[in-house]
C-alpha cells in the first residue's frame, strides 16, 4: 500500500476528477464498477457526476455488463475495476468484447508509479496481461497527458473493427493536477466503398444463379439492417446470419434463411456449399460460423467469394476473396440498391425461408416433462418483438437460437466467445438501458452459477430482468462431448445445485419453479408484470441434451462407432 500525499490547487482539477469530466463529455451515462482503493479520486468524483455508477458483485460481471451496454449503444461500454485480481477478474468481459468486436473501455487501477517493477502488492503488467485481448493498452503516467490519451482510447475502441481498450491508472497519478483538460474531437473514420467495386459486385449478383449473403459483425446501424432486408427481397438473395447475430435481420422476413451457429440447419449448409456467389457482409467467418473452417476451401473458396468489412485488416485474413471492400455496411447496401432492379419473382428467398420455418417448428416429443422447444416457441408467440434475449454458453442456448424469432435489431445479447455466465450480467445491463422492455436471460444451471451474485446487483440497481435457469443438473455441453469421445465415462460434470428459488428470494427477487410445460406460461406471464428481478427455475430431464438426440442416444452412437 502507498501513502498518497494529496495536493490540489484552486485552479486545477485532479486527474481523477478530469477522468470523470471526460467520460461525461464523451456521452457516458452509465458505468459498471467494483470499487477499489487504487482509484479513490475517481470514485470521489463520481459522487458529483450525473453518470450512473452501477455497483456490481464481481469484476467479471462489471466487464460483461459494460460489454453488453456497448453492444446496445454502439459506443464504448465502460467498466471501472481495481488493480491485480480485479483486473484479472474483468478479463473475462474483455475477451467477450474482443471476440464480439464490441467497443469497450476498461479503466483499471494500478500501483503507484514509484512502486513499479518491484513486484508490489497486486502489481500486474497490463500490457503483457491484456495485450492479446485488447486493441490497445495504455498506462497514464503523466496527468497532463490524460486528455489526449483518453481521446486515443475512445477512438481506438470504435474505429475499424471495434473492440476493448484498457486504461491503466496509477493511483498516485490520480491525485495530480491536470493543467489543461481540453479535448481534441473524437472523429471515427467510416470507410466508404469504391464505386467501381460496387459496379462489379452488382454485376456479380445479377449474374449469379444461387447467391447467398452472410451477415455478421457488430455495430450495424438500424438503417443498414432494414436496407439489407430491402436488398435481399429486391434481388432475391437469401440472408444467413452469422453465429449469434440473428438480430441483423427480422427472422420473420421472407428473405431470412437462418443462422450459422452450433447445431446448424443442414439446409443452410447445403445452400451455401451449392451457391455460386457468397457475400460475407460485416463478418469474419470464424470457427463457429465456418463449421470449424470446413464450409469453404482455404484459402480460395470453391465459389465466388466477396468479403465486405469495415476493417481493411480483416479482409483476406483466412479466405482470399475475388473482391474485397473495406466499408461500413450502410454504404455498400445503399450503393447496391441504387444499382438493382426489383426481380419479378423471389423463388430463392421463398425456399430458404420455408426451410427456416420448417426447421424452427417445435419438436413434438422430448425426454421428460419439459420440452424446451415448446417453451421457447411459447415465448416467440407471446413476447413483444422488442423483447431482449440474453444467454451465456451451453447446450441450453441451442433451444433459444433455434426456436426463437428475433425480430428487432436490439433484441439479442449473446457472446460469440462462448463465455459462460454472460447471460445474467447482460440482462442486468439491458434492463437498466431499456427499463420498459422485457429482458429475458437464458442460463444453464452451470452457466448461471458463474455470475449468479449479479442477481443482487439487479435488485440493488432497480433492474428487472427475468432469469430462466435451465437446470439439468450438469455441465451439459461437456458431458455431451465426453459421451461422444469417451462413451459411458462422463466425469466432473454432475452438479449438486442450491435451491435456486430460495437463493433468488434471498436476493430480493421473485422466483418460480417449473417442472412441466404447462407451468411455464403462467410463470412467465407473472414475471412480465413484476416490479423486481424474477428467476424462473426450469427443471429439465438430463436426457434432453439437444433438439436432435438424447444423451443416451449420443452415448450409444459413440459406442457403435
Amino acid at each position: 500500500m502507498t501513502n498518497i500525499v494529496t495536493t490540489k490547487t484552486a485552479t486545477s482539477k485532479t486527474a481523477g476528477q478530469v477522468i470523470v469530466d471526460i467520460l461525461e463529455r464523451f456521452g457516458v451515462d452509465r458505468l459498471f464498477c467494483v470499487p477499489g482503493e487504487s482509484f479513490l479520486p475517481v470514485l470521489d468524483a463520481l459522487q458529483d457526476s450525473a453518470i450512473d455508477t452501477v455497483l456490481t458483485r464481481h469484476e467479471g460481471g462489471a466487464a460483461m455488463m459494460a460489454e453488453a451496454d456497448g453492444k446496445m449503444t454502439k459506443r464504448p461500454g465502460v467498466a471501472l475495476v481495481t488493480r491485480g485480481p480485479g483486473a484479472s477478474n474483468a478479463s473475462s468481459g474483455v475477451h467477450v468484447a474482443q471476440q464480439d468486436s464490441t467497443p469497450m473501455v476498461l479503466l483499471v487501477g494500478q500501483i503507484a508509479r514509484d512502486m513499479k517493477g518491484r513486484d508490489a502488492f497486486q502489481e500486474v503488467d497490463y500490457q503483457a496481461f491484456f495485450g492479446g485481448m485488447a486493441k490497445l493498452v495504455i498506462e497514464i503516467d503523466d496527468a497532463d497527458q490524460l486528455p489526449a490519451l483518453m481521446v486515443k482510447a475512445w477512438k481506438t475502441a470504435q474505429e475499424g473493427r471495434p473492440g476493448p481498450v484498457v486504461i491503466s491508472l496509477p493511483e498516485d497519478m490520480l491525485y495530480d493536477p491536470v493543467h489543461h483538460s481540453s479535448l481534441s474531437p473524437v472523429i471515427i473514420e467510416k470507410p466508404m466503398p469504391d464505386e467501381s467495386a460496387l459496379d462489379q459486385l452488382a454485376d456479380m449478383i445479377k449474374a449469379a444463379h444461387s447467391p447467398v449473403i452472410i451477415a455478421g459483425g457488430s455495430c450495424w446501424s438500424d438503417h443498414a439492417i432494414t436496407s439489407l432486408e430491402t436488398l435481399a427481397i429486391t434481388a432475391d438473395i437469401p440472408v444467413v446470419c452469422s453465429f449469434r447475430r440473428q438480430r441483423l435481420m427480422n427472422n420473420l422476413s421472407p428473405a431470412y434463411a437462418g443462422d450459422l451457429g452450433l447445431g446448424c440447419n443442414p439446409a443452410i449448409l447445403t445452400r451455401i456449399k451449392n451457391s455460386d456467389l457468397v457475400i460475407l457482409l460485416g463478418g469474419r467467418m470464424s470457427e463457429i460460423p465456418s463449421q470449424s473452417y470446413s464450409l469453404f476451401d482455404i484459402p480460395h473458396p470453391q465459389m465466388r467469394f466477396v468479403h465486405i468489412h469495415r476493417d481493411q485488416n480483416e479482409l483476406g485474413r483466412v479466405y482470399t476473396p475475388i473482391l474485397s471492400i473495406a466499408s461500413i455496411e450502410d454504404a455498400v447496401i445503399d450503393g447496391l440498391l441504387a444499382r438493382m432492379d426489383t426481380v419479378a419473382e423471389t423463388p430463392r428467398i421463398n425456399k430458404a425461408h420455408a426451410d427456416f420455418l420448417d426447421w424452427t417448428t417445435p419438436i413434438p416429443e422430448q425426454p421428460g416433462q419439459v420440452n424446451m422447444s415448446k417453451v421457447v416457441a411459447w415465448m416467440r408467440d407471446h413476447l413483444p418483438p422488442e423483447s431482449i434475449m440474453t444467454n451465456g454458453a451451453g447446450n441450453y442456448a441451442t433451444w433459444l437460437h433455434r426456436f426463437y424469432y428475433f425480430r428487432d435489431s436490439g433484441s439479442q445479447l449473446a457472446p460469440t466467445s462462448g463465455s459462460m455466465g454472460y447471460g445474467v450480467p447482460a440482462a442486468v445491463a439491458a434492463s437498466l438501458r431499456y427499463p420498459d422492455r422485457p429482458v429475458i436471460a437464458f442460463a444453464g444451471d452451470g452457466c448461471f452459477q458463474m455470475t449468479m451474485p449479479e442477481l443482487a446487483t439487479a435488485y440493488q440497481a432497480g433492474a428487472k430482468p427475468i432469469i430462466c435457469v435451465i437446470d439439468n443438473g450438469m455441465y451439459g455441453t461437456i458431458r455431451m462431448h465426453q459421451e461422444r469421445h469417451f462413451p459411458g465415462r462422463g466425469q466432473l460434470t454432475s452438479l449438486v445445485n442450491p435451491d435456486f428459488v430460495k437463493l433468488a428470494e434471498s436476493m430480493g427477487c421473485i422466483a418460480y419453479y417449473v417442472d412441466h410445460d404447462a407451468a411455464f406460461p403462467d410463470a412467465m406471464t407473472a414475471a412480465l408484470t413484476a416490479d423486481r428481478p424474477v428467476l424462473i427455475h426450469i427443471r429439465i430431464d438430463p436426457e434432453s441434451i439437444t433438439p436432435a438426440m438424447s444423451l443416451s442416444q449420443i452415448t450409444e452412437q459413440a459406442k457403435q462407432a
